[in-house]
């Protein structure tokens, strides 16, 4: 835990007497520190102090309280504090929309922003970073645009964090081009701006184009530092690249920078991106007898490889050295070993620790439902949704995607069709390719082939191999011909090189006895060289 300021001595001042009313400073650390701890009961306890002493009546520790309470998760005190704040003053919707968007409330902080905009409250640049934040994690680039539109009338493109918030915003919402043409705009370039741009290539997989851009301006004087680095190293892992990554490693040193556990972190976490998930846990491997201690981020990224390839064992140790370094408690590492033993089988170890953690986040109930429904357990799954949302916990679009997950096992129609319905109109997130695909199993599974071609007929978004794999394998169930070669032939276009969609229509050939259909169909793919490979499953234990 970071060095913060003497929680217990503060506390006895508070309660006891009024030595730190002269001192602003131990109140701002204190509250810091509570928000830092999510501590909400002794926040509560020195902001009912606060009121007592009259200190309250500063925006000063208005604002602190603002974010102290976001960080909570408690919006509605948050709200309250803001509502109290006169509207003229600028700082009230500065603190708002920031602790809306550091804490990952992207919906509300453009909200708080509409309403700043009615009261013709004129544009700063310290709200627009949040802002652009905000649009790039809702992939809003109309309003992101309408923004740089608002950076350039007010000259506001001077400001290196505005800008770097500026070229996320245009890279996560795929357009690295104007990310670029942004980047190339700007006069002075420093090494933030530089670290945005080499992020939205390394997120692109346009790691060379990355390398190439740092190349170019270390000629012209921009520094790199550590972050910069990372980056690089992370994109290279992503692509599978292991030369690269040690060469990086080598130009880093020469460079003058010192590989760090977020570096080695990078490494894990780009080779469990892109499945190389033993080169992955060498790598962790490597790490520890190089002297560097795993961080909660560390382990929490390496736990997915053990996932992947179901092998327990590696997860067991893995949790056992989690426990000897300290970060078992870490609400992320927490999350990724009940991850971890729900896809390796031991839903009743995932069930523990979920149940004994003292706090939650998304992350957690997303794995412990996701855990239920891909372990047969629809009902259990239903019910921990419904909690969560019960208990006002933050959903998401994996939250539903495990939802929809639990209907599909479970064969629940109705409650499936309500949720999608539910997720857009009252909590305005949008489909995603993998909602919709749950609902054509759904549909699928049920029976009801011909209502899951009319949706995906009807999606707003251009069906992947997911969505057109679940609808064959549901006509090869229920025998549906018709339907079935539509799925087929979309699956050969996005699958070229796989024979899965045509052992599928092959088998629903053989099903209904097309036996000519069959013997046409395995005479194409001994042509074009489509293999069946054989399929395994194990869990290492």
């Amino acid at each position: 835990m970071r060095p913060l300021a003497n929680r217990t001595t503060i506390n006895r001042a508070i309660t006891t007497d009024r030595t730190y009313e002269s001192s602003p400073d131990a109140y701002t650390k204190l509250i810091e520190a509570y928000g830092f701890d999510r501590a909400l009961n002794p926040g509560r306890l020195l902001h009912a102090h606060l009121i007592t002493t009259g200190l309250i009546r500063l925006t000063h520790f208005a604002a602190k309280l603002i974010a102290f309470y976001t960080e909570c998760g408690q919006l509605v005190d948050a709200r309250r504090l803001f509502e109290r704040i006169p509207t003229s003053n600028v700082r009230r919707w500065i603190v708002l929309i920031g602790a809306y968007a550091k804490r990952g409330f992207y919906h509300e902080a453009m909200s708080v922003f509409s309403e700043m905009q009615v009261e013709n409250l004129r544009h700063n640049k310290f709200v627009l970073p949040s802002i652009l934040k905000s649009c790039a994690h809702l992939l809003d680039q109309r309003t992101g645009e309408k923004i740089h539109a608002v950076i350039l009338r007010y000259n506001f493109e001077a400001d290196a964090f505005t800008n770097s918030s500026l070229i996320d915003m245009y890279s996560k919402c795929g357009e690295i081009g104007k990310a670029r043409r942004v980047f190339d705009r700007l006069l002075e370039k420093d090494s933030v701006v530089l670290n945005a741009m080499v992020l939205g290539y390394s997120h692109h997989g346009f790691v060379k184009e990355a390398i190439l851009l740092v190349r170019k301006m270390q000629l012209i004087g921009v520094k790199t530092n550590v972050v910069t680095w990372n980056t690089l190293i992370s994109g290279f892992s992503k692509s599978g690249d292991e030369s690269a990554v040690s060469e990086l490693l080598e130009a880093m040193q020469i460079n003058g920078i010192q590989p760090d556990v977020v570096s080695w972190t990078s490494i894990i976490s780009g080779f469990v991106q892109s499945f190389r998930n033993k080169e992955a846990l060498h790598t962790f491997k490597q790490m520890i007898n190089f002297g560097f201690y795993p961080s909660s981020v560390t382990v929490s990224s390496i736990l997915p490889a053990c996932s992947t390839i179901a092998d327990l064992r590696r997860g067991k140790e893995i949790h056992g050295y989690s426990l000897l370094i300290g970060v078992e408690e870490d609400i992320f590492v927490k999350s990724a070993l009940i991850d971890m033993y729900s896809k390796c089988g031991s839903i009743s170890e995932a069930k523990r620790l979920f149940y004994s953690m003292p706090k939650r986040n998304t992350v957690t109930w997303n794995s412990m439902i996701f855990g239920y429904a891909n372990n047969g357990y629809s009902t259990e799954a239903i019910d921990l949704f419904n909690i969560m949302k019960g208990e006002g916990v933050k959903c998401d679009h994996l939250t539903y995607t495990a939802a929809l997950t639990a209907c599909s096992h479970g064969g629940k129609v109705k409650l499936g069709i309500s949720l999608l319905l539910l997720m857009k109109e009252k909590y305005g997130i949008e489909p995603r390719l993998e909602h919709y695909a749950c609902m054509v199993d759904l549909l699928g599974r049920a029976g009801k082939v011909t209502e899951a071609y009319d949706l995906i007929k009807k999606m707003p978004v251009v069906p992947d191999m997911f969505v057109w794999g679940a609808l064959l394998g549901a006509c090869k169930n229920y025998g549906n011909i018709e339907i079935g070669e539509i799925a087929a032939k979309h699956l050969v276009k996005l699958e070229p090189e796989s024979a899965g969609s045509s052992l599928l229509l092959s088998n629903l050939y053989a099903d209904t006895g097309r036996w000519d259909n069959v013997a046409k169909l395995k005479k194409m793919m001994k042509k074009r060289k489509l293999e069946k490979f054989p399929g395994c499953s194990w869990v290492e234990a």
